[in-house]
């Protein structure tokens, strides 16, 4: 993400349904909210955690959570990657899922991203 919080061009992700077939999400494809924060005790670095999910082309609302809170990596550059799980709705069928996410960008020792 950027300092102002907007999406970096880079952002993207891969929705993988049951069957192992894949579609590719850009930027643009979801809307992410944050439904919480995390702040790690040995970095004082907040995190989102906990996101409200809405896939724009798809119909899906999921809300995923962290498997484990402090999946922080402090390895020059300090960022949050982990397991989360995911549960909602794909138009009216409920859904459960596993997924991966990686934060980048919330550590204030850090230059803005241009």
């Amino acid at each position: 993400r950027r300092r102002d919080g907007r999406a970096a061009p880079w952002s993207a992700g891969v929705l993988v349904d049951v069957r192992g077939g894949t579609r590719s999400l850009a930027a643009g494809d979801v809307r992410v909210e944050p439904r919480g924060t995390w702040r790690s005790q040995r970095t004082g670095v907040g995190y989102p955690a906990g996101w409200g999910l809405t896939d724009l082309r798809g119909g899906h609302t999921l809300d995923s959570e962290p498997r484990l809170a402090d999946q922080e990596l402090d390895v020059g550059t300090r960022y949050w990657e982990g397991a989360v799980e995911a549960h909602g709705l794909e138009g009216t069928r409920t859904v459960l899922g596993a997924g991966y996410v990686e934060l980048v960008g919330y550590d204030d020792r850090l230059p803005a991203k241009r």
